[in-house]
């Protein structure tokens, strides 16, 4: 892979990252615990906002596995690593990291 081609995933990449940090502020509110006062809140209201509070606390810790997955795309791309499936060593197609910038695995490898 060239420096250009390279660079244009890091760009890429931190463009994810920036994304997914303005998310963040976002989330904070729905995942704070749920008070359970009956007198302020209904039982069906106490229920929608559990479930709130479970999909904004899944929605986090997907943020936080792709910013791992991110970070692990960097760091691969500072050390020369960037695009070589990690089972097999050939090169990932272009196609694939261009849709999926983080992908770790060749088409082949991923399938089997």
């Amino acid at each position: 892979m060239t420096t250009a081609e390279s660079e244009v995933f890091r760009l890429r990449l931190i463009e994810q990252k920036s994304e997914l940090d303005a998310m963040a502020d976002a989330g904070e509110d729905a995942a704070r615990p749920i008070e359970l006062d009956q007198s302020r809140m209904g039982r069906l209201s106490r229920i929608d906002a559990l479930q709130g509070q479970q999909m904004a606390q899944e929605i986090e810790r997907r943020r936080q596995q792709r910013l791992a997955a991110i970070a692990g795309a960097l760091k691969r791309i500072d050390s020369g690593e960037f695009g070589v499936c990690f089972s097999c060593g050939e090169d990932i197609d272009r196609r694939r990291l261009r849709a999926d910038p983080v992908m770790t695995r060749c088409f082949s490898c991923a399938s089997a």
